[in-house]
């Protein structure tokens, strides 16, 4: 008997179109609908052969065994022994677990109360300063939310480069800005520095008191209270909850305070939704499994080396860079949880863009290039603008007939320059509207995709070790005790740091 991969190795492979012919439910077989988000994958090289083998898979490495212990607290991140709680921070989960995310989570809404009241004086702007997973959530999620109604003015700084803070302080007022501190450990070099160089700046535009304007988001709050923060700012959450699955502890303070507490718990409930649909839903309709297994059908039978997400919606700019984060980080491993080679590959390089400008960038390469390249599309029914409708009309209609495209192709036998070949595949995701609840359910959607895909590859998802060692060599090399090749001495010596 052949082994799980080689069974699904071994399949036949048709193209799309052979697959639309040979079989009239296959848009129904490949389609399927939750929280308002409707997910096509028939324009994929998944068959329902594949599913079943996919499903096979998913019995031999005990996803749904893996699945129940995530939800249960169960210590599923072996290499940190700990559990995994971003989904008990939307009230999915280990009872006790959930108690106590609901319970800093009105810690969080009772600050904010107490903000809005004016305890912390005049407020106008948020500036959050953090990294990775401590920026990049809550960036996607005032960018997207936040256009329409803001009550404060939000910044998002991630970067150590001082442009990027001196951007803010351009425009923002150091007497009516509240600094918000986003650290899990709360002892991340590049954040602290950023935070220290924000009070400075408060002091030296007579703010009396800087510190009483810092909020803190950790899961060591007695770290933040050794930095200077008061107990009473401190936000902690679940030392379980990993910094790119953050975005639903305290680390959202910035769009919970910025958007609205309603705005924030509609996210919550749209990612809960999602959950209970990826733990109740069977695998040939659930999702993120259906989604999971495409992207191992095109890392492991046609060797595809990257992904490609592009947001049909300028609400969603910041989604392609967030996923990045989610799934490089998440199942960019090259061991399975049992310290063994994994030996095949891993997670595809995720990248992307914004329709309709990445169609004039990069669809080239995607339509005639020598890569096979697996799109997927993102779409809101509802436009995110007043101007003439015919804006959102020309927007959807591209990102449909771009899909179409890739699969159906052109061919041109006297002129190979304007021929296509066709049979590329791509998935849609198309959304009712772009609200807190399809955004929080879409987000949640991505983040099981992730586990699935590790279940199936016997890696952990949860751990990052491979971000430690450059830093760790700089924060060395900036002691002076770090040696280093030839290369990167002169590189020190020429920029002036040695």
């Amino acid at each position: 008997m052949m082994s799980d991969w080689s069974t699904i190795e071994a399949l036949p492979s048709p193209t799309l179109v052979e697959l639309f012919a040979a079989d009239a439910e296959r848009l129904a077989m490949f389609s399927t609908d939750v929280a308002g988000i409707h997910f096509d994958w028939s324009k994929t090289h998944l068959t329902r052969e594949a599913v079943a083998a996919f499903e096979q898979l998913c019995a031999d490495r005990d996803l749904a065994g893996k699945r129940a212990a995530l939800f249960a607290g169960e210590h599923v991140n072996v290499t940190e022994d700990r559990p995994v709680t971003h989904t008990m921070e939307r009230g999915e989960g280990n009872p006790d677990i959930v108690a106590e995310a609901r319970k800093f989570h009105q810690r969080m809404r009772a600050l904010i109360d107490a903000i809005e009241g004016g305890a912390l004086g005049e407020i106008r702007s948020i500036l959050h300063v953090g990294i990775g997973g401590s920026a990049l959530g809550p960036h996607l999620l005032v960018d997207a939310l936040g256009r329409d109604e803001k009550r404060y003015e939000v910044a998002i700084v991630s970067n150590v480069d001082g442009v990027a803070l001196e951007d803010v302080f351009a425009r923002f007022d150091p007497t009516t800005t509240l600094l918000a501190v986003a650290s899990k450990t709360f002892t991340t070099t590049e954040t602290l520095l950023n935070a220290a160089s924000v009070i400075q700046w408060m002091t030296e535009h007579g703010v009396d008191d800087p510190y009483g304007r810092v909020v803190a988001l950790t899961a060591n709050p007695d770290k933040a209270v050794e930095w200077g923060v008061d107990e009473t700012r401190v936000l902690p959450f679940n030392e379980g909850v990993g910094g790119r699955y953050s975005l639903w502890s305290s680390i959202g303070f910035p769009a919970a305070l910025g958007l609205g507490w309603g705005v924030f718990e509609e996210l919550l409930e749209g990612a809960a939704e999602m959950d209970r649909h990826f733990r109740l839903t069977a695998l040939h309709e659930n999702a993120p499994a259906l989604a999971a297994f495409a992207d191992l059908y095109y890392t492991q039978v046609r060797h595809a080396e990257t992904r490609a997400v592009f947001a049909y919606d300028e609400r969603l700019r910041l989604l392609p860079s967030y996923l990045q984060q989610l799934e490089m980080e998440s199942n960019g491993k090259s061991f399975t949880v049992d310290g063994e080679p994994v030996g095949r590959p891993t997670a595809a390089i995720t990248w992307g863009g914004v329709g309709t400008e990445a169609q004039h960038a990069v669809f080239q390469l995607l339509h005639q290039g020598t890569h096979l390249v697996p799109v997927e599309f993102l779409g809101v029914i509802e436009g995110g603008d007043t101007l003439d409708e015919n804006h959102h009309r020309q927007l959807l209609l591209n990102m449909f007939a771009q899909g179409a495209a890739l699969m159906k192709g052109k061919p041109n036998a006297d002129d190979p320059a304007r021929s296509y070949s066709g049979d590329r595949p791509s998935s849609t995701l198309l959304l009712d509207d772009l609200d807190a609840r399809t955004l929080g359910a879409l987000i949640a959607f991505y983040e099981h995709r992730v586990f699935v895909n590790g279940v199936l590859l016997g890696i952990n998802s949860f751990d990052q070790f491979g971000v430690e060692l450059g830093k760790e060599m700089a924060k060395a090399a900036d002691e002076g005790g770090q040696e280093f090749d030839v290369s990167t001495t002169d590189l020190i010596k020429r920029a002036g740091l040695d």
